[in-house]
């Protein structure tokens, strides 16, 4: 079923804002908390620095009404650079790959395209961009081709 969060990026902080989010919004997270190192080496990537493996590459909350936060630390050395502002992404997660590529396109028409839409390594086809109006989309379909 198609449906919509918020995504939130944390210069890493994203385990201590979620866990205070738990205790506040008194839920349990959706599945473990994915770190950086659980992600597997991609042919022609740089390895990332120690430090960043134990960063929280993904993590799940729901909060209120079926909403659910998500969020994920953003490193420098990936080259992140969180300010206030830039740190919330709406999280699209379309029915269908057609309804995600029509979503993209119209949205990303005179943006950014962050990442192209592609078949992810957590099994979804994924994208992300910044419309013309300076707001950050990132986009997750689980139809398999």
């Amino acid at each position: 079923m198609a449906s919509v969060s918020i995504y939130l990026n944390f210069p890493n902080k994203t385990e201590e804002a979620f866990n205070f989010y738990k205790e506040v919004f008194q839920t349990e997270f959706i599945g473990p908390i994915s770190r950086f190192s659980d992600v597997p080496p991609e042919v022609g990537s740089p390895s990332l620095p120690e430090e960043a493996l134990n960063g929280v590459m993904h993590v799940e909350l729901p909060i209120t009404a079926g909403f659910k936060l998500m969020g994920t630390d953003a490193p420098e050395c990936m080259g992140f650079n969180v300010i206030q502002g830039n740190n919330v992404n709406i999280n699209l997660m379309p029915d269908t790959r057609k309804e995600t590529e029509r979503l993209f396109k119209e949205l990303s028409t005179g943006g950014v395209i962050r990442q192209e839409l592609q078949d992810m390594f957590w099994g979804d086809y994924y994208g992300s961009l910044t419309d013309k109006f300076g707001i950050q989309w990132m986009f997750n379909c689980s139809e398999k081709k």
